[in-house]
């Protein structure tokens, strides 16, 4: 017993070193980023004029995702922000980099950001009884860099028909959750075209979940009037191949995902 209380200590006492040395290279790597040409001053929310009228004023919209979601390379600061400052959007923000749709630990995210939870289960911390327009999902990139299983579409509609540790299982779990305990619209986003089969297969299911549930599809990643943007201004717009900047998202991402949102909502009216 007391050897295997030496290794539980050994093994704590690695794992705070390591969330220690993570956090200073996230904190680093968070104040390169918004040194980033994307991330000038005149990107911030705060200089920016609100929409006149817009549709989506005063409506309350959770926003549910991981890095992009949060903004993580655009130094907080994504279209969740935007859809507040410029279209008077009440917006529940629920992001956590490193996170996945499947629902396990994910201990890189724990370790680094404080937080490890799955969509799954941090959509369960947004109170029941509040009044909710619409949930809107990140289609994450972390399930696939993490190789997270795709699953199968499931049968049933109900919460314990699905598998929530697979991709798909989680986006149905999401998906049912929503509509019975807000009974509001459910949107998912992808992030912009970038290689890699696996996000290819998760858009692909994406469509056939669409299908079987009638959510709605804001798809940035196959468009390719969107996606066909010269080098320099990819490089301007994307810190790396998964993440905005801040004029990223304002003049890339955010007019898109604005234009979509509104015709979903003004057509479930």
């Amino acid at each position: 017993m007391k050897k295997v209380g030496k290794i539980a200590l050994i093994v704590l006492a690695v794992l705070l070193a390591l969330e220690g040395v993570l956090q200073i290279v996230v904190f680093a790597a968070e104040r390169q980023r918004a040194k980033a040409p994307g991330n000038a001053a005149q990107y911030d929310v705060q200089n920016l004029a609100p929409h006149v009228d817009s549709p989506l004023a005063g409506k309350t919209i959770l926003f549910l995702g991981s890095s992009v979601t949060e903004g993580a390379a655009a130094k907080g600061q994504s279209f969740v922000e935007l859809f507040a400052a410029l279209d008077g959007v009440n917006a529940i923000k629920e992001a956590k980099s490193g996170t996945t749709l499947a629902d396990s630990v994910s201990m890189l995210a724990l370790l680094a950001f404080g937080n490890g939870q799955s969509y799954v289960q941090r959509i369960q911390n947004v109170d029941p009884s509040a009044t909710i327009d619409c949930v809107v999902c990140q289609l994450s990139t972390n399930d696939a860099s993490l190789n997270r299983p795709l699953g199968g579409i499931a049968e049933g509609r109900e919460l314990s028909d699905f598998d929530p540790k697979t991709v798909t299982g989680a986006m149905e779990w999401i998906i049912r959750y929503s509509q019975q305990t807000w009974g509001c619209p459910v949107v998912f986003y992808t992030g912009s075209y970038y290689e890699s089969d696996a996000y290819a297969a998760m858009v692909q299911r994406l469509y056939a979940l669409q299908d079987k549930w009638g959510i709605s599809v804001i798809d940035l990643y196959t468009g390719e009037a969107f996606n066909a943007i010269d080098r320099e201004t990819y490089a301007f717009y994307m810190y790396d191949e998964i993440h905005p900047t801040e004029a990223g998202y304002l003049e890339w991402w955010f007019p898109k995902m604005e234009s979509d949102l509104i015709t979903i909502l003004t057509e479930k009216e």
